[in-house]
């Protein structure tokens, strides 16, 4: 079984819980690692790589429970992913010495539409000075939505606007509108926009 950041949240989180968590499908039996179903258990077929930027996934409450997240996928293979449990009042000290580290530069993903008049918006990656770290909000829409307005320890980042024009692949879980993708989708599209590898 693998083991990566966003697995060690849902650890967490489940020993929080007061009450069996029951996603969709809870009857499936699951490999503990992928979280898909046995038989379709990816494990032994992930391959970690190493990347210029980093990853910083901020989870909405009980998204890291959900066998259909696709956060962890990209834990799984870019192992220097970090995962934070979401919180408005009372953020991660070791998420905010993350988007502080002064080895990287941080960028909030998330569609410009959203960003106020006057925040410093980016619609490609950069390829040089300070390695990006993507700060992915995970969760539902409506979830990333509300991470984004109300986290003022996000507000002075500047917005990492990728546009995605290929259709989502994801089907586990219907999206809210058209043009939108699952976190692991996005990441794929960050990495493909220029934060691979150590030269861009």
């Amino acid at each position: 079984m693998s083991d990566n950041a966003v697995l060690r949240l849902r650890t967490q989180r489940l020993a929080r819980s007061t009450r069996p968590f029951l996603a969709r499908g809870n009857r499936v039996i699951r490999c503990q690692g992928c979280l898909l179903p046995e038989v379709n258990c990816l494990c032994s077929q992930i391959v970690p790589q190493s990347a210029r930027s980093r990853f910083c996934l901020v989870m909405f409450d009980t998204e890291p429970m959900k066998p259909s997240n696709t956060g962890r996928l990209i834990a799984d293979i870019l192992p220097e992913t970090q995962a934070f449990g979401w919180s408005r009042t009372e953020p991660d000290p070791l998420l905010l010495a993350a988007v502080r580290n002064p080895d990287y530069q941080p960028l909030v993903v998330f569609p410009a539409a959203y960003a106020d008049a006057g925040r410093e918006v980016l619609t490609t990656p950069p390829v040089s000075g300070k390695p990006p770290l993507f700060i992915m909000l995970d969760g539902t829409w409506t979830e990333a939505r509300k991470m984004f307005r109300k986290s003022p320890w996000l507000d002075a980042l500047p917005v990492m606007s990728l546009d995605v024009s290929t259709p989502s692949r994801y089907t586990l879980r219907e999206a809210h509108g058209a043009g939108q993708h699952c976190t692991a989708e996005v990441a794929a599209a960050l990495l493909d926009a220029g934060g691979r590898s150590a030269g861009g």
